[in-house]
């Protein structure tokens, strides 16, 4: 079956995501979700909410743990991820050009700000809808975010974690207590972003409200993948490579899990945004 006829076929459904990848980023939610309700905890831990949640948890003891806890996670698929793009480059046998530069890279470059400007048009209707491909401005804002996030909240909650270990290298001791505020302000900000920019972008756009289950499915339809990113559509097709990216659609049952998941994150997400909004402007000092 060529491609083109496949295009015709909405039972046959595009792979954005490999396994890999879907199961890294089940790592990232389940790790940020627990980093964020034990965070906060700690955070605001004069404030009588989040001291409920902390009894609920089983104390801040247990608390502590299981933010350290999600943080190995964090390092774990920070570093797993490293070791798929260096593998992929291996395997695939693509340029470091190709990688920082090419259709499909991940590094922000003068057309993302192009569409972006579009985008902005489009939303105030003066203008068509940018054609975007492999991955948006927002997608690539999004992943270079975990980047910086693991980089400054993770590097300053290792300070706070060995405060003996790193103050014997000679690091002053006024260090930590610059690690504590950074720590503290900058997962602030990064829960704040999550739960509320990145679920809009990812899941309450009105094209896709009220969820996007394609990062647990792994895949979209063709008429989707037409109409959501034409630019890649007719990539794959003008370079041949569709058909090896073409699957069947996920199973119900999968859907159905991907769904109770989803919905489920989203939850807490947006839980925990309203008791920390509700916190900072009544309770919090």
């Amino acid at each position: 079956m060529s491609a083109e006829n496949n295009t015709e076929n909405k039972k046959v459904h595009y792979e954005r995501f490999d396994k890999f990848t879907r199961s890294l980023h089940i790592m990232v939610i389940i790790s940020f979700i627990s980093l964020a309700i034990t965070g906060m905890v700690i955070k605001f831990s004069g404030v009588g909410i989040f001291q409920s949640i902390s009894k609920f948890l089983g104390g801040y003891e247990v608390t502590g743990f299981v933010h350290r806890l999600a943080a190995v996670i964090t390092f774990a698929y920070f570093g797993l991820h490293v070791f798929y793009l260096a593998r992929k480059k291996k395997v695939e046998k693509r340029s470091i050009k190709y990688m920082l530069s090419g259709e499909n890279s991940m590094v922000p470059n003068k057309r993302d700000w192009k569409e972006f400007v579009g985008t902005v048009k489009w939303f105030l209707g003066v203008g068509p809808r940018p054609e975007y491909g492999r991955w948006t401005y927002w997608e690539k804002f999004d992943y270079f975010a975990v980047f910086w996030g693991v980089m400054i909240i993770g590097l300053s909650g290792l300070f706070l974690w060995f405060p003996e270990f790193f103050t014997s290298l000679g690091i002053p001791g006024w260090l930590i207590n610059v690690a504590t505020i950074i720590h503290s302000d900058e997962a602030l900000l990064a829960t704040g972003f999550i739960f509320t920019v990145h679920f809009f972008n990812t899941h309450f756009r009105p094209d896709k409200f009220p969820i996007d289950t394609v990062i647990f499915t792994g895949s979209i339809s063709l008429e989707e993948l037409k109409e959501d990113r034409p630019r890649q559509y007719k990539y794959l097709v003008e370079t041949g490579q569709l058909e090896k990216f073409l699957v069947d659609p996920p199973s119900p049952q999968l859907v159905k899990t991907a769904r109770i998941f989803g919905f489920s994150a989203l939850t807490l997400g947006i839980l925990l945004i309203v008791m920390i909004i509700y916190s900072m402007i009544f309770l919090y000092q």
